[in-house]
């Protein structure tokens, strides 16, 4: 496959432009039909693209029969960039701060590469809208049955990850994002004057203590080997200083990197919040928003993916894990998949102002991505996935 890898390396002086252009020109989640478009107009091939979970679409590269799909996100951030280079956004408050831009560039040249030597596994070129927000655009195709359409037996993706040393690819078996669900917990009382707390009942207070209490639900109800989060992240209670509330309302996020991990803690979580407002003489309401389940690498396909990493001489991290998510993992959850997090030059964090990988991160993504399209490619050559 050493002709593959040149052919791929042969297409990223053009995707280095088209990444420029993408930068350029950000679109928000639920907005990108013009990224999608730019995006289309890059690939090769003949066949018809399927629009797909409204500003989506999918291509296919190659002939009939099973084919490796790889996904790249189209959306950017509300994030006022501050690179300074001369293709920084134009789009005013809108930038590339996580860098759908660089997959997606990678995204195309390995579809040239791949139609170039005519590979007898076809690729499946998915690309998705609304990475960073919800509704998900992973869960609207996964859900739409294009994938069952085009006979995509397998899913691959990449990230840009600057906790990694550049050059390295993390390819890890098993859970390797959480899952990620949001509470809202609304306590009911009694309001009153505040200088006779004795005739009311105190919501605030109930709901403050159940804050605290959920501080100990990872620590005393999961496994320790096991990684989770409970976070509150808001609260709100009353409007004046001497009146005691009759509501009171707190919201918060769950992470969990195993399934009976994630259900655990919403019956925790419910289970505390209504206790403790039932001790103060108040009625609490739980309502738990599901979002992206756990991440799961399939292991047969990291280890391939691994084997054509290595090759090609990019060090392999089998240690990085997150209790951040993304919805790949609606794609995980119903084919064999795998998530590589890829090393960058930036020493700026993702999702802020200065994000800006290189060029060399973009040929390390293409290289990923086509190492995991090959290890796919393997399994399906084999019969090994259907």
């Amino acid at each position: 496959m050493a002709d593959l890898w040149a052919v791929l390396d042969s297409h990223l002086a053009d995707a280095a432009v088209l990444r420029q252009a993408l930068h350029r020109q950000p679109d928000l989640s639920g907005d990108e039909s013009l990224t999608r478009d730019l995006v289309l107009q890059a690939l090769p091939g003949t066949s018809t693209p399927v629009k797909v979970a409204e500003t989506g679409a999918v291509l296919r590269i190659g002939g009939p029969g099973p084919c490796v799909g790889v996904r790249g996100e189209m959306d950017a951030l509300p994030v006022t960039e501050a690179t300074g280079v001369p293709w920084s956004s134009q789009n005013p408050g809108v930038m590339h701060a996580c860098g759908h831009d660089v997959h997606l560039a990678a995204l195309v040249a390995v579809a040239r590469t791949i139609h170039d030597a005519g590979v007898p596994v076809p690729l499946l070129v998915v690309l998705q809208p609304r990475e960073e927000t919800y509704p998900s655009g992973a869960k609207d195709i996964a859900e739409h049955g294009v994938l069952d359409a085009e006979e995509c037996v397998v899913m691959i993706g990449a990230h840009i990850q600057p906790a990694l040393p550049a050059g390295v690819v993390a390819c890890v078996p098993g859970g390797v994002n959480a899952s990620s669900d949001e509470f809202e917990i609304v306590v009911r009382g009694e309001s009153g004057h505040a200088a006779y707390p004795h005739l009311a009942d105190d919501p605030l207070l109930a709901l403050a203590e159940t804050v605290v209490a959920l501080q100990s639900v990872v620590s005393r109800s999961v496994d320790p080997m096991r990684s989770a989060v409970v976070g509150v992240s808001s609260f709100q209670a009353g409007q004046a200083a001497n009146v005691v509330p009759d509501f009171a309302r707190a919201t918060g996020t769950i992470r969990a990197l195993s399934s009976e991990t994630r259900a655990l803690l919403h019956e925790r979580i419910v289970s505390v919040s209504e206790n403790i407002a039932r001790a103060h003489d108040c009625e609490a309401e739980v309502r738990i928003t599901h979002g992206e389940p756990v991440l799961e690498n399939d292991p047969r396909l990291v280890e391939v993916v691994a084997t054509q990493l290595n090759a090609q001489g990019m060090p392999v991290s089998t240690d990085l894990r997150s209790l951040g998510a993304d919805d790949f993992s609606f794609f995980s959850e119903r084919m064999p998949a795998t998530m590589m997090f890829v090393g960058s030059e930036t020493d700026a964090s993702l999702h802020t102002a200065t994000f800006l990988p290189s060029d060399a991160d973009l040929r390390a993504v293409a290289r990923a991505l086509l190492a995991g399209y090959l290890g796919g490619a393997a399994l399906v050559t084999e019969g090994l996935v259907t």
